[in-house]
């Protein structure tokens, strides 16, 4: 169950790749540099689905925007988190680590 403030469980649980992109297109925007939604890539692991942005790096002389996330939706529960915008194996191991201590 998610605290106020967290999005809810995706329901149906997804139990693909394809069916976790579709969950998290409607929970999960992000915009390039012109604003325009930019392209969502899912990783599947044993225990989630990572969501993450694949963004154009940006033009000579203009600095990545700071921040940002990556989803990933547990596939025993639908559990939505968010994780930094790290490389995807790196956030995919922050967010093992998070489950060990919270679940």
């Amino acid at each position: 169950m998610s605290q106020p403030g967290e999005p809810a469980p995706v329901q149906p649980v997804p139990t693909t790749a394809d069916e976790a992109l579709a969950a998290a297109r409607s929970r999960f925007e992000v915009l390039d540099l012109e604003g325009n939604p930019a392209s969502l890539h899912v990783v599947e692991f044993d225990i989630g689905f990572l969501v993450h942005a694949v963004m154009a790096p940006p033009p000579p002389g203009v600095p990545a925007p700071p921040g940002g996330s990556h989803m990933v939706i547990s596939k025993s529960d639908g559990a939505v988190t968010h994780v930094p915008n790290f490389p995807p194996e790196s956030a995919i191991d922050l967010y093992r680590s998070m489950r060990r201590t919270h679940g």
